[in-house]
């Protein structure tokens, strides 16, 4: 049985399993995976629990904060796994793209397969993009600022962020506007960001936060979304992975 640990947020959550249940739709009930959801809505802002760690001593009482702040994404993250576990789940899925600056120590404290999103978006993105190539990433500023998706790419890809501008108006309102529900609100602002994006010359866009593939394919179908020549949806990579891995 496949465990998904959701809630960040919960519309993403539930994205992913509408993908992974499209996909890999059954004929009768019992054709369909077997997979469970623990929509944990209340672990703590992943971005706002992100911070630069330095050695100066007149920051030492903030980099406390940062690390207690760490501390309690991470025992609220671990707490969800366990359930997962305790469920007899065989892996874990997480489809939040910020939640995976945690990944290590998650791995390590609660031995269990969890599936790396971003890691398998590089693997995706190396069939599909030659290399050297520039690859947009549109994300939180937790994600951007931690290099979860730079750890992987870096070597192979030059990766183009929106400016600081784009980030807080289009990138960020975006995200904000979809945990919110309002869809065509998002579908819009997030445009700029895009096309500047576009205008930089990145062969792929990935939409490296979990509430962006609503915004941009909310009104669209599942194949639009699976042949878009642009876009990267790491919660239909994932969700891919996450069945290949199933089926094993």
């Amino acid at each position: 049985m496949i465990g998904i640990l959701g809630g960040m947020g919960t519309q993403a959550g539930l994205d992913f399993c509408n993908k992974l249940a499209i996909l890999y739709r059954g004929k009768i009930d019992q054709e369909y995976p077997l997979f469970l959801l623990f929509n944990k809505s209340n672990i703590p802002g992943r971005p706002e629990s992100i911070g630069v760690q330095t050695k100066n001593l007149s920051n030492r009482k903030k980099n406390k904060k940062i690390e207690k702040k760490y501390s309690l994404v991470l025992k609220s993250l671990l707490h969800g796994c366990s359930i997962l576990k305790k469920s007899k789940c065989k892996f874990i899925v997480i489809p939040c793209n910020t939640a995976h600056y945690w990944y290590d120590d998650l791995r390590k404290k609660i031995k269990l397969p969890i599936i790396n999103m971003p890691k398998e978006v590089f693997t995706h993105t190396k069939k599909t993009c030659k290399k050297n190539s520039s690859i947009g990433l549109l994300a939180t500023e937790g994600t951007l600022n931690t290099g979860v998706y730079n750890k992987f790419f870096d070597k192979s890809y030059n990766l183009i962020f929106p400016n600081t501008s784009l980030q807080k108006n289009s990138v960020n309102k975006a995200i904000k506007f979809v945990k919110m529900g309002n869809v065509k609100a998002a579908s819009k602002i997030i445009k700029p960001a895009i096309n500047y994006l576009i205008k930089k010359k990145c062969k792929k866009i990935i939409l490296g936060c979990t509430e962006l593939p609503i915004a941009i394919f909310a009104f669209k179908s599942i194949k639009k979304v699976k042949t878009s020549k642009i876009f990267l949806d790491p919660n239909l990579i994932l969700a891919n992975a996450a069945m290949k891995k199933y089926r094993k």
